[in-house]
């Protein structure tokens, strides 16, 4: 299945391609190098609230990727010039319509998913009231980190929230 801006409707957003160390090759769109399977990044932020709990979301139904999916983190590709931070902060106002500090906590080379891609992982504390954009969330709630482990092998989850909760229990305890 093809999946590109003719399909979702939008025009394709510019982003940087990158080499195997996190390094700036050119710029491109971001279907071209999903398509060609180019290395770009991409900034996420895990959310928490001030009780420790870990925001799940489930992605709207008619999006393009990972339709219905749960998902750990939130984010999107970095735009040309755009640090993991400042993608996954504005990320974070797109989609859940709030504004925190982010802060990053590791990169790693992730391979799942449509396309293989840096991937800088932040974390944010946030209010317990926030407004999803309901066009990206179609649901959203807090769990605990017991919580989480149970619903990771139970629900569907995008492929690589698995891999980020990972990473982050173990970056969060070193």
């Amino acid at each position: 299945m093809s999946v590109g801006p003719a399909i979702v409707g939008a025009v394709d957003e510019l982003v940087e391609r990158v080499d195997a160390q996190d390094r700036v090759l050119e710029v491109v769109g971001r279907w071209e190098a999903v398509r060609k399977g180019w290395l770009h990044r991409v900034g996420s932020v895990v959310c928490r609230d001030g009780r420790g709990r870990f925001l799940v979301h489930r992605r709207a139904e008619h999006l393009s990727r990972f339709p219905g999916h749960y998902e750990l983190g939130v984010g999107g590709a970095a735009g040309v010039g755009e640090s993991y931070e400042q993608a996954a902060a504005r990320e974070l106002g797109e989609e859940l319509g709030v504004r925190a500090t982010v802060s990053l906590r590791f990169t790693f080379l992730n391979r799942s998913g449509l396309s293989p891609h840096w991937m800088g992982v932040c974390d944010a504390v946030l209010p317990e009231l926030v407004v999803p954009d309901p066009g990206e969330v179609a649901w959203h709630g807090w769990l605990t980190e017991s919580e989480l482990r149970r619903t990771l092998r139970q629900w569907t989850f995008t492929p690589d929230s698995q891999a980020v909760f990972d990473r982050y229990v173990t970056c969060r305890t070193t």
